[in-house]
């Protein structure tokens, strides 16, 4: 996302950061853009704080779009786990089987690690109602976690809560 932002304010082409941001919050985006752009000629102290705020501003509503908060910028080549790289790659190879494998290796571990624990505890709920109370938050921490999962599969990639968006 910055990346795209940096290559907008280099290369004076706010189209390059656009797609990012949905049509809605566009003209924000613009009118943030074109401060910036100005702002950048007044040297380079100007130049890094223009740009930072721009970059911030395209974060904040790009993720505003994803119906997630913005909680700054963060450092690049941070740790994304296996999910995103994959993804990646299955978008610049045109091949998704990498990206199944990742995500079904993950499904499956965690499914027999939670399943694993609840019949663990299950063994022993008869003994008190403490020991059943373990087993029935294993069990039912298992289908909250599976019914999550399944809904989660099911929607769309950026579904948006409308409730804590707000306009500027």
């Amino acid at each position: 996302m910055v990346t795209a932002a940096r290559e907008a304010v280099t290369s004076g082409e706010v189209q390059r950061v656009a797609p990012y941001v949905p049509a809605e919050d566009e003209a924000e985006l613009r009118r943030a853009f074109d401060l910036a752009v100005a702002a950048r000629a007044l040297g380079p102290a100007a130049r890094e704080v223009a740009d930072r705020w721009f970059f911030e501003t395209a974060v904040r509503l790009h993720r505003a779009g994803e119906g997630a908060p913005f909680t700054g910028l963060k450092p690049a080549g941070g740790d994304v786990g296996p999910v995103i790289p994959a993804a990646e790659h299955a978008l610049e190879s045109g091949r998704p089987d990498q990206l199944g494998e990742v995500l079904c290796g993950i499904v499956r571990d965690q499914l027999q690690r939670r399943h694993t624990h609840a019949m663990a505890l299950k063994e022993r709920s008869g003994e008190s109602v403490p020991r059943a109370r373990e087993y029935v938050e294993a069990a039912l921490g298992l289908q909250v976690w599976a019914h999550g999962l399944y809904r989660q599969a099911l929607s769309e990639a950026h579904a948006r809560a409308d409730e804590g968006r707000h306009e500027a």
